[in-house]
């Protein structure tokens, strides 16, 4: 009588995984990998900020150079 405990086990066993599969493969299949490569990327990028407004200086240099329509010209 012991193997049909055993049966009745491994069929509780296999409708659990089945459950549960895609939690599962959502952490250790191929989309968990991913993110936790992406995690580990992301952990080695750091803002550098600059002291000093050299792009913001020449951003403002440039759009002060470009053309622009008055408003009167623009009615004609």
């Amino acid at each position: 009588m012991s193997w049909v405990w055993l049966a009745l086990l491994a069929c509780a066993v296999g409708v659990l995984v089945a459950a549960e599969w895609p939690r599962l493969s959502e952490r250790f299949g191929f989309e968990g990998r991913k993110a936790r490569e992406r995690r580990r990327r992301k952990s080695n990028l750091r803002v550098l900020r600059s002291e000093d407004d050299e792009f913001a200086a020449s951003v403002e240099r440039d759009l002060a150079q470009l053309p622009t329509i008055k408003e009167r010209d623009r009615n004609t």
